[in-house]
């Protein structure tokens, strides 16, 4: 019976030794997976970045023109657009809304065609010409489709507005340029305007004071339209 005893405590350490033995090779296996992981990540980063068009280093220098300025920062590859504005050119009339590209709150205008400025990074807009809500107008010198929006409460709290603003100029652009959208009927003909149009286009700029049918009336006034 003694001997059984000893030959049950005996198996129980075991055992013990041996969850413990396998805990500890898990742990270790699992660092030196990671440690390759990284290691490997590492060793493709440069090859990644350079099929990307980046840099291989981890800030690069980009020269652009916002608002009529010539502008140069030295930035991390990874710096948004936004960011570059907001952050280290203190613009901030450009707003940071969903960060996913899916309010409108950071649209800004590149080489005169409007885009998300969340979505786009830095790095690929050296040489190109930026403008941004600041670059619009100012107070005394305002650009019409901001005096639109005043003249027709086109606001509310005001954080969307300076994307709402600069797609709203962007859009009277597109359909001077003939640049069809989704309701656009006939693709052969010159694009007109309608308030169809203005709704579509503006879609993708969220208003969550739901001033939107403010915001048409500034566009048609501006397009010289009634709404």
């Amino acid at each position: 019976m003694e001997h059984d005893m000893l030959h049950q405590g005996d198996l129980d350490l075991s055992r013990r030794d041996l969850l413990m033995a396998s805990a500890a090779t898990v742990a270790v296996s699992g660092v030196a997976s990671s440690a390759r992981a990284q290691a490997q990540a590492q060793a493709q980063a440069p090859a990644s970045a350079k099929a990307a068009g980046m840099p291989a280093g981890e800030t690069s220098s980009v020269s652009f023109k916002v608002n009529g300025e010539n502008q140069t920062l030295t930035l991390d590859n990874r710096t948004t657009l936004l960011d570059a504005l907001r952050e280290h050119l203190h613009l901030t009339g450009t707003k940071k809304g969903c960060d996913h590209g899916q309010c409108g709150a950071c649209t800004v205008m590149v080489d005169g065609r409007r885009i998300n400025s969340c979505l786009s990074l830095a790095i690929m807009h050296d040489g190109d010409e930026v403008v941004t809500i600041e670059g619009l107008g100012e107070p005394g010198k305002l650009h019409p489709m901001q005096a639109a929006f005043v003249k027709h409460d086109g606001y509310q709290c005001g954080y969307c507005t300076p994307g709402q603003i600069c797609s709203s100029v962007a859009v009277l652009e597109e359909i001077k340029a003939g640049i069809p959208s989704h309701v656009t009927g006939d693709l052969t003909a010159k694009t007109e305007f309608s308030l169809e149009e203005i709704r579509e286009r503006m879609s993708g700029n969220i208003c969550r004071c739901g001033a939107y049918s403010n915001i048409v009336d500034a566009i048609a006034d501006v397009a010289g339209r009634p709404a």
